[in-house]
């Protein structure tokens, strides 16, 4: 949230009504996946692909070309045989575990 995750969600919204997407694209707003150093994320499901979206200029590319996957510089993990996977372009280190041991 630290990363304007309020605004960059807002862009999406915004634009998903804009491109009368409605029908086809559902949002829920998370607070921290975990993964700090590429924040704000957004993953598109049913594909499982993760992207970095730094920006509200990103945000509203993101849901202009989710369905071209012309984004493939921001795609930083996918969903691969039900375990979460780096791509080539991941450059963060792993990310936070939610439960804390102890």
């Amino acid at each position: 949230m630290k990363k304007d995750g309020e605004d960059i969600t807002q862009v999406i919204r915004d634009e998903i009504q804009t491109l009368a997407l409605d029908q086809e694209i559902h949002t829920t707003r998370t607070r921290c996946n975990g993964r700090c150093k590429d924040a704000c994320v957004v993953i598109a499901y049913p594909q499982g692909n993760w992207y970095r979206v730094p920006t509200t200029e990103h945000a509203k590319a993101l849901v202009q070309d989710l369905h071209h996957e012309s984004l493939q510089s921001e795609h930083v993990f996918t969903l691969r045989e039900g375990t979460l996977q780096r791509t080539a372009q991941t450059t963060a280190i792993k990310g936070i575990k939610k439960v804390k041991e102890g």
